[in-house]
């Protein structure tokens, strides 16, 4: 039975019910709690013991900052929707009308259909159909699951069913928190020696070095960070990049990504809505604009399929 997150960190179920985001698939294993959503192959809620560590919204909203969707065939932003294939212009639908770009991929409203599912795991996929901007058949397939460590574990692969090679970046766009510790106490530590350098319409220009309030390697102080910036030339420690937000308690919560994702976007706002400030920690396959910079920029042979991973880690 579908229950909203608040119901279900109560313990309690409610009446059988439409949700705006489609329906909800919960995993449970321990005291973790993971929402799926239909809509976008979204996570809604992530929590361990009571404790929420990702942000959510209500039950008859949308996701809010397009918290915790996953992004396919590209992440962040096409400068105004346009990009060239094969010397002929494509043109993507514009998604951000006021910065003018088509944003965030394009199974953003897309129902995604349900492929198998168990008790700690879901998979659900999406097909974006050949279309102006984009002539391609593809397949976006999406694997939550809750490990042994009661770790959250995502596997987002893109499948090509076209007769042509396609290009790609996959991402996704989880904030993280934890429980009600006031963000402004919160550290955030990301290990990056390069930022991407954008304008004002958070398309890339140029790269400088992570510096000043982008060097976040020795951990920031949320309450002084207001930042939307990709970053790159990641630390690695065996194969894992750990992006982490610490309470003075010392209880942390970590977003995770494989070597197969050179990029994290870092967004911290006060715009979230019923939060002073929210941390959104994005994995990325390859940076905004990348159809046009070709940065981070993969394609995929006819019956190809690529697998990207991350995951949300708690200490608590």
């Amino acid at each position: 039975m579908s229950v909203s997150p608040s119901s279900a960190e109560n313990g309690l179920q409610s009446e059988p019910r439409r949700f705006a985001t489609g329906r909800q698939f919960e995993l449970r294993r321990g005291d973790a709690l993971a929402v799926v959503t239909e809509l976008a192959a979204g996570l809604r809620l992530y929590s361990r013991g009571g404790v929420q560590l990702t942000e959510s919204y209500g039950d008859d909203e949308i996701s809010p900052g397009a918290t915790g969707i996953t992004l396919a065939p590209w992440a962040n932003r096409v400068e105004d929707g346009t990009w060239y294939l094969d010397g002929k212009k494509q043109q993507l639908d514009i998604t951000e009308v006021s910065r003018n770009n088509a944003s965030h991929g394009l199974l953003r409203n897309t129902a995604y259909t349900l492929v198998d599912e168990s008790e700690f795991s879901v998979t659900l996929e999406a097909t974006v159909f050949p279309q102006h901007g984009y002539p391609f058949l593809v397949r976006h397939r999406v694997r939550y699951e809750l490990d042994d460590s009661l770790d959250l574990r995502v596997w987002q692969t893109l499948v090509n069913d076209s007769q042509g090679t396609a290009p790609f970046v996959l991402g996704a766009h989880p904030y993280l928190r934890l429980g009600d510790v006031a963000p402004e106490d919160l550290v955030l530590t990301v290990r990056a020696a390069t930022r991407l350098v954008a304008d004002e319409r958070l398309i890339p220009r140029s790269t400088a070095a992570a510096d000043g309030e982008y060097d976040l390697s020795a951990g920031g102080a949320v309450g002084h960070l207001l930042i939307d910036v990709a970053l790159t030339d990641l630390t690695y420690d065996a194969g894992t990049a750990r992006h982490t937000l610490t309470a003075p308690d010392g209880r942390s919560v970590s977003l995770e990504q494989d070597e197969s994702c050179q990029y994290v976007h870092v967004f911290v706002t006060d715009t979230f809505p019923g939060r002073s400030k929210a941390v959104a920690i994005e994995p990325m396959t390859g940076p905004a604009n990348a159809f046009n910079s070709g940065d981070g920029l993969r394609w995929l042979e006819p019956g190809e399929a690529f697998t990207m991973t991350w995951g949300i880690a708690a200490s608590l």
